[in-house]
């Protein structure tokens, strides 16, 4: 890439001899901590590093050390950095739920990407909403932006076996409730799961999203899966800091790199890694925030058929380190490329397509990272469902085990399909007082829903549908039923749920309707979810519930809860701010106004 931007943006602010005044009072506050004329108005680009690391974002703690060698690589290569914070989310921590926050993230983060004097800017990315939330407003901004996650925790150990984030917990829970362990443990092994810094190490949410981050063109090969305490990530970071210089010189913009190629990529790399049923909603916000018509079955059409390749847990058994000893994203993004399925001549912020930086690549673990000809899955894509519950929702088809498969789907008379009971819960708190209540009559035949706990209805999405059993099931060796529900899943579950309902019971969708007690039939081969209850009565209880005022929601307890459930959209479309979808490529559009 040549291509040279005809003025920097900063220039504007710091060396606009047309306007003195202005300049005079841009440049002068900027001196006072140190930085220099010569470097404000010598035509070096000024690049932002968004820094989501702090003491608050555990996940993303490694990026407060890592940005001391992303500046020096910006100044090595002749650019100038200036860091500042972008809105903390962190999913462990956040109460209701960090999906409040990646909206918030995103909207901050736009505001200081176009108001203030960036040529170019280095997004830090790590615990899973703050990827989308920062290539959400580098593609609302669209100037130079490169991507550095601050990586995963190292393995986890508990008992000599792999303690993998999210998911020992689930398992401790199914203890807890048969009594095989004590509170005392169940914390241990937690805890046993986070050995260092850095985020999620098993293929949650977080991994999934920087896998994609680094498919979509928007990171240096090989940026997502290197651990945060591994000297590359420090080496990487530099890199990238020299590279965000170079980009800013060669005008590669945002929009140049997220294509539509570039998202079917991703499609096709998140079914073949086993990734989060997140992933859907995050991407298709990215997605239209870039201008790029992504739809909710585009999951299923791109990447159902797409065989599974990266055997991490929840849907396999190693985690973070062995992906990355195993050759990482390059070394998958290898594997589909030589059976033609990927777009290979997709860019990315590196200068050279997919192809040239991938071609070639091969897994150097064939247990962590299989070839074509020996995935761990033939077909691990999404199955997009809809019915009278909904119109659609999502199912992870790779965290389908053989027990659950052999319970439910393997009727020969009615393969891939199931009836259930239904026994409804309203939000989790619903759900925990109620889940081991014996009037309630849960047998291996029911079938759990979790309603109330969508966008608007949390508000938020809360990942809450990865419901477990009643104790007396699990002592009898039945584990998992099946879930369905208008909220998300932690990307580290195994639950093969139906998630993301929409639209939710907050917003009219038939899980409102639907009461404990009625048949529920499943078909995976059709693809559809429907209450088994006379149209008549589906009818009555519409009328009833839109006479009642709609489905109850929480009053909203902050001022943002409001306004973002004023003018939110739903889990399908991307949970993204309907209003600011409109806003898109702005820095192309002109300056903002001076300020005095």
């Amino acid at each position: 890439m040549t291509r040279r931007p005809t003025q920097l943006r900063s220039r504007a602010w710091f060396d606009n001899p047309a306007n003195p005044d202005m300049t005079a009072l841009y440049l002068e506050r900027y001196l006072n901590y140190g930085l220099t004329r010569e470097e404000l108005q010598s035509g070096k680009p000024i690049i932002g590093i968004a820094q989501t690391g702090s003491d608050l974002s555990p996940c993303n703690r490694p990026l407060v050390e890592l940005a001391k060698r992303v500046r020096e690589g910006i100044r090595e290569a002749g650019g100038v950095a200036i860091e500042f914070p972008v809105h903390p989310i962190q999913e462990t921590g956040k109460r209701p739920t960090a999906a409040l926050d990646r909206n918030l993230a995103y909207l901050g983060l736009v505001e200081i990407l176009y108001g203030y004097p960036f040529d170019g800017v280095v997004l830090t990315t790590g615990c899973d909403k703050t990827v989308p939330a920062c290539l959400m407003a580098a593609a609302t901004v669209d100037i130079p932006a490169i991507v550095l996650t601050g990586g995963p925790m190292l393995n986890g150990w508990h008992d000599g076996e792999r303690a993998g984030s999210g998911v020992i917990i689930w398992k401790a829970r199914r203890l807890l409730a048969e009594g095989r362990i004590d509170y005392e443990t169940f914390i241990a092994m937690a805890a046993a799961s986070a050995p260092s810094a850095g985020f999620c190490n098993t293929m949650g949410t977080a991994a999934t999203m920087n896998a994609l981050a680094e498919t979509l063109g928007m990171s240096l090969p090989g940026c997502a899966a290197i651990p945060a305490p591994y000297r590359e990530r420090a080496q990487i970071a530099y890199e990238t800091g020299r590279r965000a210089v170079a980009l800013v010189h060669e005008n590669v913009k945002p929009s140049d790199i997220m294509t539509r190629q570039a998202f079917e990529n991703a499609i096709v790399v998140t079914s073949a890694i086993g990734g989060s049923t997140n992933a859907p909603v995050h991407l298709s916000a990215i997605a239209r925030h870039t201008g790029v018509d992504l739809d909710i079955r585009d999951w299923e059409r791109i990447g159902r058929d797409i065989p599974m390749l990266v055997n991490l847990q929840p849907a396999g058994e190693y985690l973070a380190e062995d992906f990355h000893r195993a050759g990482g994203v390059p070394a998958v993004l290898g594997e589909l490329i030589a059976g033609d399925l990927i777009h290979a001549s997709a860019m990315t912020v590196s200068g050279r397509t997919i192809g040239d930086n991938c071609a070639g690549q091969r897994s150097r673990n064939s247990d962590v990272i299989r070839d074509l000809g020996n995935p761990m899955l033939p077909a691990a894509g999404f199955r997009i469902l809809d019915g009278n519950l909904f119109t659609s929702a999502v199912m992870k088809t790779s965290v389908i085990d053989e027990d659950f498969r052999r319970r439910y789907l393997s009727r020969p008379d009615d393969p891939e399909a199931f009836e259930g009971r239904a026994i409804v819960f309203d939000g989790p708190e619903d759900y925990h007082a109620r889940i081991d209540d014996p009037a309630l009559g849960i047998d291996e035949n029911c079938i759990l829903f979790i309603r109330g706990v969508g966008p608007i209805g949390y508000p938020g999405a809360a990942e809450v549908v990865n419901m477990r059993a009643p104790a007396d099931l699990i002592r009898r060796g039945v584990e998992t039923l099946p879930c369905i529900g208008d909220g998300r899943q932690s990307g580290t579950s195994a639950s093969p749920s139906i998630l993301n309902a929409s639209p939710e019971a907050a917003a009219g969708g038939g899980l409102a309707l639907l009461e404990t007690g009625d048949r529920v039939r499943v078909d995976l081969r059709a693809g559809r979810v429907d209450a088994l209850v006379p149209i008549e009565t589906w009818q009555a209880r519409r009328v009833a519930l839109e006479a009642g005022g709609g489905y109850p929601v929480p009053p909203s307890q902050t001022p943002w809860q409001e306004l973002q459930r004023g003018c939110l959209e739903q889990l399908s479309d991307g949970m993204v701010l309907g209003l600011a979808v409109k806003y898109q490529r702005i820095a192309a559009k002109g300056l903002p106004r001076d300020n005095h």
